[in-house]
């Protein structure tokens, strides 16, 4: 295979260390996250360009996004386990390959299908390589250390989905869509040759599993590991309330009386890296022992931000300071889930991460169709109500279950 002949021939393997993770280590597993995973996001803001270029009706055109979703479901159920079954270093490096290539096909598409092909390449490559990196993160930080080190990278990973719609129409306004994706792939060869040289070696299984047994084994925890599931269902909820607000803010702030234009829409996204950036903390509490507490305190400010978002239309401070506490919620939450998801067995962190990211999928898709649905339906205002609700839903489950899963954990120690 030509993941185990990269592990052999990799010139000066790095071990993984002993002791802290080095900040410089955990710095250029955040970077790498944010350029994975807004590769999946690029599509968005170029919708209008795409279906003009290729001359695509409406259905083709939500195909795009369909198509890149698609890939990213594929990778969660088909490839992030992978990371459990090879070393994960070299595995990343044959992803980034693909990635590479799959960026350059969208780059220089000329017809529908292979348009598609590569959105479905780069949805399931892009999000292979931000859960694999994460994985990895989990598995070279220490007990002690993990919740930093997954707070610093999955912020990472927010700030590069959040800056990913402003960067693309920048990109596309002034040298067209398709200098988008070759930029990005020209950023993807770089960060090969980054995580080539200087990204350590995580443990791996003693004795890996089959390919089919490792997929039934992912099941398998998703059906057996009450953990697994109490902070799966808490971050579908609040995946969804997050998707309820994000999928209508475009339709909301295009309309009077703010009336932005897609660019405009583009950089409000910016906001939401304010909270995702204080959100890093959330995974220090988890190492501290106070995750049911921080996770309480979270789930609250979730809450909360639908205050300030409902009147959000009268005056734009509103808006800004719904958005920051949403995103420091919300992201809090997502921290400190996968601090506690990551404590169950040190040898599953890509089954675990592909497992707990399925209701993540799932949460956004129901919370985008319910989103829009209701924006048609009552405006701004049901949208505010329908995610409040959801938040109420999640901050009364997580209190349903606190002191339940509370023993869990600590047997899971």
């Amino acid at each position: 295979m030509l993941v185990d002949s990269l592990a052999a021939d990799s010139p000066g393997e790095k071990i993984a260390p002993v002791g802290a993770l080095p900040r410089a280590w955990v710095a250029m597993l955040a970077m790498c996250a944010a350029v994975s995973v807004a590769n999946v996001y690029f599509a968005q803001p170029l919708l209008d360009a795409l279906a003009r270029d290729f001359a695509l009706s409406d259905a083709w055109t939500g195909g795009i996004i369909g198509a890149t979703q698609a890939g990213c479901a594929l990778a969660l159920a088909l490839v992030v386990p992978l990371g459990d079954r090879w070393p994960r270093k070299p595995l990343l490096l044959v992803q980034l390959v693909l990635l590479t290539a799959a960026l350059l096909c969208v780059c220089l598409a000329q017809a529908r299908w292979p348009l598609l092909l590569g959105m479905l390449g780069v949805g399931l490559l892009g999000t292979a390589m931000t859960q694999g990196l994460i994985a990895c993160a989990a598995a070279l930080a220490s007990v002690k250390e993990r919740g930093r080190v997954l707070g610093v990278v999955q912020g990472g990973v927010v700030i590069g989905l959040l800056v990913a719609r402003a960067v693309a129409g920048i990109i596309a306004d002034a040298w067209g869509w398709r200098a988008v994706y070759a930029v990005s792939g020209g950023i993807s060869v770089t960060m090969l040759a980054v995580l080539w040289r200087w990204l350590p070696a995580p443990p791996i299984a003693a004795v890996p599993m089959r390919y089919g047994a490792l997929l039934r084994s992912m099941w398998q925890l998703l059906l057996t590991e009450r953990v697994l599931q109490v902070r799966g269902l808490i971050g579908l909820l609040m995946f969804a309330a997050f998707s309820v607000f994000w999928s209508a803010l475009a339709l909301a702030l295009s309309a009077p009386p703010y009336a932005f234009s897609t660019a405009g829409i583009g950089m409000f996204g910016l906001v939401g890296a304010v909270g995702a950036l204080a959100a890093v903390r959330a995974g220090r509490l988890a190492d501290r022992g106070w995750a049911q507490p921080a996770t309480a305190a979270a789930l609250g400010l979730l809450l909360i931000a639908w205050v300030p978002l409902g009147l959000g239309l009268q005056h734009l401070a509103w808006l800004i300071v719904g958005v920051i506490l949403l995103d420091l919620g919300g992201q809090a939450v997502h921290v400190l889930n996968q601090s506690l998801i990551f404590r169950l067995h040190p040898d599953a962190h890509s089954r675990l991460v592909g497992a707990y990211m399925l209701f993540y999928a799932a949460g956004s898709g129901l919370g985008a169709m319910a989103s829009t649905a209701v924006y048609a339906w009552t405006g701004w205002l049901g949208v505010c109500l329908l995610g409040a609700g959801i938040s109420v839903a999640a901050l009364g489950f997580w209190a349903a279950t606190a002191a339940w899963t509370r023993r869990l954990e600590v047997e899971a120690r």
